[in-house]
């Protein structure tokens, strides 16, 4: 889009025509469709514009791969599995099905056809996994759309109509576009902001997650993968795709998802950022009991914003006190709070020169038990380097405020922790609060700068913590600075004798006022 204003216009149009195309259906449970259709006509596009770009090489500049037969089409099958991770015959593509789509009496079917035939031309391949079940979400039958297959097939129409008019530019000449994974993220903000807690579960805000972005790759010039393990709709990870995978259009990204839903969600979101299959790698599992990526550590750079106080298996669960992420720290995490289970598993698939960002609930800081045992071990080997307290309410369903843990192992200078207060870096947005650009360079400066501030940071050295029971709360150490008014008593004091004074006299003055009225 040409500027900050044609986006934001398109933004607000476009939820208002998502909003207005659900009628009776749930919001939360209508993203699917909106979401897929969006993603269906990105990957349409996204293989026209390949294919007429490799016809531009050969000479023919004119070629349009929407016009030819399906058995033509066939032709390119495998060279476009191999290099797309996928195929779409031509009949199939969401240009040619919306034309249609009003008067196809079994537009559910066809649908349903269509994204069965993408989903099977990856199997057998390199990228199966990565298209596998990705439409499983877009439910044409579901009663919800409609009493009948003809309404449901009117509402599945104008969603089609609608996504195919929304003004999401074209990738023909513009490789910066990114108008496509932009609204993509911005509906799944909108629908996670109306869905309360639901959707905080699986979103997290774009300027925190460009923070913990900036966090894990300052200083390092060389990362070649980064990691998250609890991965939601993939928004961390893809500020990586905006930041370093432009100098690194080879950077690889794993994530690892609990939630099928939200698994598709984050596979559909690389996709839609123009990233290719063969550079990213989703697994569907439990984490903390099934990791998927210990064969593919470690990594260069760790952002995740883990769910709070999870309750796992924990003690329960013998042969986890065993597991190489959690064994030497001697303790499992509480089976009521599974946040330093997270800890635990990151640093571990950490690199040594690598940097891990975590999102915490502000409890892990503190609380004694085990939690504090395992504090102790990350204290003693040098593993914490920086905790930034953020500021309360930026965060969907979620109004406490939460804090940043940066991990570190061998790429630390010192033996202390920097503790920021960014509690107050922040500005009202409705009733949210967000992080503008100059607080995140506020707390990049204070983070890169290491070295104490007034009311904003302080360097500790492990020992003191240790000694003040392994504490990591950033308000044990950061100075609050007293807003009061300063009251000057001597002000005061004579403020009051004017006052007495000024009584005295008009005790006087209403004296003589009865005195004459009583002659």
């Amino acid at each position: 889009m040409a500027n900050q204003n044609e986006r934001a216009e398109l933004h607000k149009t476009i939820w208002k025509i998502a909003n207005d195309l659900r009628g009776s259906v749930d919001g939360w449970e209508f993203k699917a469709y909106v979401l897929g259709s969006i993603f269906y006509r990105f990957i349409s596009e996204n293989i026209c514009d390949y294919i007429h770009g490799l016809m531009v090489d050969a000479g023919q500049p004119d070629f349009n791969y929407a016009t030819i037969s399906d058995e033509m089409a066939e032709n390119i099958r495998k060279k476009m599995v191999e290099e797309k991770g996928y195929f779409i015959l031509p009949s199939q593509l969401f240009q040619n099905v919306v034309q249609s789509a009003d008067k196809d009496e079994n537009l559910n079917e066809r649908l349903t056809s269509i994204f069965r035939s993408i989903e099977a031309s990856a199997q057998g391949t390199e990228s199966e996994d990565d298209l596998r079940g990705l439409f499983s979400d877009f439910a044409v039958d579901n009663s919800a759309l409609g009493s009948t297959v003809i309404k449901r097939n009117q509402l599945l129409a104008k969603v089609l109509r609608t996504v195919a008019a929304m003004d999401l530019g074209s990738r023909y000449d513009d490789t910066e576009n990114d108008t496509f994974g932009d609204t993509y993220e911005f509906l799944m903000q909108m629908y996670a902001a109306n869905a309360g807690k639901s959707g905080g579960e699986f979103f997290t805000p774009q300027q925190v997650s460009e923070l913990l972005a900036r966090l894990a790759s300052w200083n390092n010039s060389n990362i070649q993968k980064v990691y998250d393990p609890a991965c939601g709709s993939g928004s961390l990870l893809l500020k990586f795709a905006k930041t370093v995978g432009k100098q690194n259009p080879n950077l690889q990204y794993f994530g690892q998802e609990v939630n099928p839903t939200t698994y598709n969600l984050c596979r559909i979101n690389m996709f839609l950022h123009n990233v290719n299959y063969d550079n990213f790698d989703i697994r569907l599992e439990d984490t903390l009991l099934k990791p998927q990526h210990m064969q593919d550590a470690p990594f260069d750079a760790i952002v995740s914003n883990p769910p709070y106080s999870l309750k796992w298996e924990g003690k329960d669960n013998a042969i986890l006190i065993n597991d190489d992420r959690y064994a030497p720290a001697g303790v499992l995490a509480p089976k009521s709070a599974a946040d330093l289970a997270f800890t635990l598993h990151m640093l571990w698939h950490l690199s040594e020169r690598g940097t891990a960002a975590i999102v915490e609930f502000p409890g892990v800081l503190y609380r004694g038990g085990d939690e504090k045992k395992i504090r102790q071990y990350l204290i003693k080997n040098n593993r914490v380097d920086t905790v930034i307290q953020l500021p309360a309410n930026l965060f969907f369903g979620v109004g406490i405020a939460t804090c940043i843990i940066v991990l570190k192992k061998s790429a630390k200078t010192d033996a202390s922790v920097l503790f920021i207060d960014a509690s107050k870096l922040f500005q009202k947005d409705g009733n949210k609060n967000v992080l503008l650009p100059e607080h995140q360079d506020k707390i990049m400066e204070l983070f890169a700068n290491r070295k104490d501030e007034q009311y904003l940071a302080k360097l500790v050295k492990n020992d003191d913590i240790l000694e003040n029971d392994c504490n990591l709360s950033v308000s044990s150490y950061v100075e609050q600075e007293d807003t009061r008014e300063v009251i000057d008593i001597a002000e005061v004091n004579a403020k009051l004798l004017s006052l007495v004074a000024e009584g005295n006299e008009l005790n006087k003055k209403i004296e003589a006022i009865v005195k004459e009225l009583g002659e």
